[in-house]
């Protein structure tokens, strides 16, 4: 039996309840509870590990046995590796081209690619970006602000990618750089969203809790810049806990973060940093992304119905990731064409991004599995999402 079929076991003897009634309150099947028990299956699915938790009254993370999140898809250790040397392996001076760069010079570099990163265009990132790391290397001290940048969005780039020894270099090489609170809050957010994409919940919770505090302003002569800051670190902490089976603090934060978008009064982007963007909208994706985690399609798909087309770009990470979750609700409730759908429009705007989203394979699984036959159309999206059929 694995750690986590014997933790369950015994959390699930102490609770009093058989298999049979653990799997009543969960909404987890009874086969699947029993392969963990017996030591049949070694892991589960966080999603499957916040239902149990949630019956069995415990934290998600009371569960989790060491869970290896999934790594990159075929082919990604090899497109990015020149990226990851240069994050993770610095050229020395010596090493570096007789012309040095100028921080005017990087900065335009880095203001021209931005827009890359904005929509999704990794094959093109990965190509650039290695000359443009050691020319902001070379910088020293003074080219230290657009340094943060750019180690920012490509800590944001290689947790996409998930590539996450590599995005934790880059994230704490920006983080030790930081010049202020709300520059270390920018990297921090992409910190716990890293920590979340590795199942590691209790850290993704502790750091999103401190920082919220750290960077709680006072309301009355609030800056749109610090209610953004704010904002955000509050919606890392109830994803965090949303995800840990902590609904009450997931609610409290939420609440909050509600709060700091209202006076906001729309969407806002810090210096037109897209990672930063916050506001109503944002609140409003992430409300429906915890209701997708607690299992309530149907308030997933009367959110969704209110989200205005026009706030966010179709290529914004948000709204890709609010379309996984619509896709998700409309397998829930037995709607295949539907949630087929969405995933094709996803693919149409970001197909570079889609691959590389394990949700995205979890939902597709799903429709293999409710629907009789596939189409051409369908098959050919399981194999551009690597999904094996």
């Amino acid at each position: 039996m694995s750690d986590v079929g014997k933790t369950l076991k015994g959390v699930r003897k102490r609770r009093g309840l058989s298999q049979r009634e653990l799997a009543d309150a969960s909404g987890v099947s009874l086969s699947t509870i029993r392969k963990l028990e017996q030591g049949d299956r070694g892991s589960a699915r966080m999603e499957t590990l916040r239902m149990l938790a949630g019956a069995l009254h415990v934290t998600t993370m009371r569960l989790v046995d060491d869970q290896t999140a999934e790594g990159p898809t075929v082919g990604t250790e090899e497109r990015w590796e020149a990226v990851r040397h240069a994050l993770e392996r610095p050229a020395a001076p010596s090493e570096l081209d007789d012309e040095p760069p100028t921080v005017a010079g990087v900065k335009q570099a880095l203001d021209g690619i931005t827009p890359l990163f904005a929509k999704d265009q990794f094959e093109e990132l990965s190509k650039v970006l290695p000359a443009l790391l050691r020319d902001a290397d070379a910088l020293g001290p003074e080219g230290r602000a657009v340094r943060v940048r750019l180690l920012q969005l490509c800590g944001w780039l290689m947790t996409q990618t998930r590539q996450f020894t590599s995005a934790e270099v880059a994230l704490q090489r920006a983080l030790d750089d930081a010049a202020d609170r709300l520059e270390g809050a920018a990297t921090v957010n992409t910190l716990c969203w890293l920590s979340l994409r590795q199942g590691e919940l209790d850290k993704a919770l502790d750091l999103a809790v401190k920082w919220a505090d750290d960077t709680e302003p006072r309301v009355s002569r609030a800056t749109p810049a610090e209610l953004s800051t704010w904002g955000w670190m509050l919606l890392r902490v109830s994803a965090a806990a949303v995800r840990n089976s902590q609904p009450g603090q997931a609610s409290d934060a939420l609440r909050m973060a509600r709060g700091a978008a209202i006076m906001l009064g729309r969407e806002y982007a810090p210096e037109n940093d897209f990672l930063r963007t916050f506001g109503p909208t944002t609140v409003r994706l992430k409300t429906a992304e915890n209701a997708s985690v607690t299992d309530q399609p149907d308030v997933v798909l009367r959110l969704a119905e209110r989200v205005p087309t026009f706030a966010l770009k179709p290529t914004s990470n948000n709204r890709n990731r609010h379309l996984l979750d619509v896709a998700d609700a409309h397998v829930k409730t037995g709607d295949y064409s539907s949630a087929f759908r969405k995933l094709t429009a996803i693919q149409a705007s970001s197909p570079q991004w889609l691959p590389n989203q394990s949700y995205a394979r979890t939902i597709m699984g799903r429709i293999v599995e409710g629907r009789r036959t596939l189409t051409d159309d369908m098959r050919q999206m399981a194999a551009d999402i690597h999904l094996e059929l």
